[in-house]
């Protein structure tokens, strides 16, 4: 983004998370085997977000939409193994109208409370065991306003809606495991109104008309992709294709007809910027990329969606396009463990900024470097430790984040720097990372102890003196 289980213990607590959850027994054996999932992984600033016993590898989402009414109609598929064995299981969806669920094909016991739907299946499900999940829905999609005041979930635009996920937008269109930690695979299938387009993210698979002139597209996902990161742009767009990296990737850009002259020339230089940055960062991690830009006021700030980000035409220039294209590696590909850890999105992103201002600017990364030192604003926090959710994409998150690598860079040097640059991405390449896990990485590279650094300049409360102190 650019500016803007624990295992229960004693028999009493598991008959009470048993009777919570609406859950008196095991499915076939007359005893208890199972127990419930966890409601929530206790993220340090959202502690319901996202469940316990079960990891989800594929989604597929059958959704509807009528521009005119509002109406979503859904069914979302979830492939998922048990961590655990379980009793029942949690999702997250914000709003809409549960319409009934199975597991497995059978039907599931449901229970809603807030943004917690529980699942309980007719059987346990095996510690071990691959399960399928279906839940069938519809209503009219929630907009969900955050702790900053940035808008997310399910915006209505003039023409249709805007579907945008960070951090917990995604809940708001379809039920699932809606935490970072939990990656998986994705099939989106669309269908709208003839003359209205659907765009997400990956490649479109698919694309047919109904009997009735409605078009229908299949979007594919085969990379793992957090939830945050899921994108649906419905509307009228004028559209563009080509490709990059020698041809291998193929790149959709798409524009709301009303920007979508003025911004034209722009985005026909994603695959050149694409170049520039495998280049510095190593091989494209996605098959696809691209961008949408939508009108200024149908999204309020610009967006990393994998593959695919979404900017305003406001905000669609050359640096945060480079910025929202570096998340593919940082953040999309290599993705924070916790929400804690979102200042490794955001550090590198915007040292991309810099390094493309060095580059092609002819403005040293020191000369960013020292504007960022002198903001006092990026000095209120320390940029892996945010004192609350509403502070997550503050400016030290992103300045002072641009600082700390900076500072790696002024210590290690260039040769050392660029390893770690594209080696950090590498090393957990679709996965998920936390800042523990990156600063053991850059002092296994630099072959040093950079306690010092990281205690004064990514965890420290007070502004040093001098920039290089």
């Amino acid at each position: 983004m650019n500016t803007r289980s624990r295992v229960r213990a004693g028999a009493v607590a598991v008959a009470f998370a048993l009777l919570a959850a609406g859950c008196t027994g095991s499915g076939s054996g007359g005893g208890v085997k199972g127990t419930p999932g966890a409601a929530g992984l206790r993220d340090p600033y959202f502690p319901k977000l996202g469940n316990g016993g079960y990891d989800v590898s594929h989604y597929a989402l059958t959704l509807s939409y009528d521009p005119a009414t509002g109406r979503l109609d859904g069914r979302t598929e979830i492939t998922a193994k048990a961590t655990q064995d379980l009793s029942a299981f949690n999702l997250d969806l914000a709003g809409l109208t549960v319409r009934g669920a199975t597991v497995d094909g059978a039907p599931a016991a449901v229970n809603r409370a807030g943004t917690e739907l529980t699942l309980r299946p007719r059987d346990d499900i095996d510690d071990g065991a691959e399960f399928r999940a279906t839940v069938t829905y519809d209503g009219v999609p929630e907009k969900i306003t955050d702790s900053d005041g940035a808008e997310e979930g399910w915006l209505k635009t003039a023409d249709g809606a805007l579907a945008l996920g960070e951090p917990t937008g995604s809940t708001a269109w379809f039920p699932g495991n809606h935490h970072p930690s939990d990656k998986a695979a994705y099939d989106i299938t669309v269908t709208v109104p003839a003359g209205v387009k659907a765009l997400s993210n990956g490649v479109l698979a698919a694309e047919r008309k109904t009997a009735d002139g409605r078009t229908t597209s299949v979007w594919h996902v085969a990379e793992p992709m957090a939830s945050y990161l899921a994108m649906l742009a419905i509307g009228r767009f004028d559209t563009t294709n080509t490709t990059a990296l020698g041809g291998k990737v193929p790149v959709l850009t798409a524009a709301d007809p009303v920007v979508a002259a003025e911004t034209a020339a722009l985005r026909a230089r994603i695959p050149e910027l694409l170049q520039w940055e495998t280049e510095n960062f190593g091989p494209y991690p996605f098959a696809a990329a691209g961008a949408i830009v939508e009108r200024d006021g149908d999204a309020g700030y610009a967006l990393e969606t994998q593959t695919r980000p979404v900017l305003p035409s406001g905000s669609f220039d050359t640096s945060t396009l480079v910025h929202e294209m570096a998340h593919q590696w940082y953040g999309d590909s290599v993705t924070p463990a916790t929400w804690k850890d979102m200042w490794l999105n955001e550090s590198f992103a915007t040292y991309a900024e810099w390094l493309y201002a060095e580059d092609f600017a002819h403005t040293p990364a020191q000369k960013n470097f020292e504007k960022a030192f002198a903001n006092d604003a990026a000095w209120a926090f320390p940029p892996a430790e945010p004192p609350t959710s509403e502070d997550l994409f503050g400016v030290p998150v992103y300045q002072r984040g641009a600082m700390v690598l900076h500072r790696i860079r002024q210590e290690v040097g260039d040769d050392t720097f660029y390893e770690i640059l594209a080696g950090w991405p590498a090393e957990h390449r679709h996965g998920n990372a936390s800042t523990k896990d990156f600063t053991e990485y850059v002092e296994s590279v630099a072959g040093r102890d950079l306690s010092g650094l990281w205690n004064v300049w990514l965890y420290g409360d007070e502004k040093p003196d001098e920039p290089t102190d």
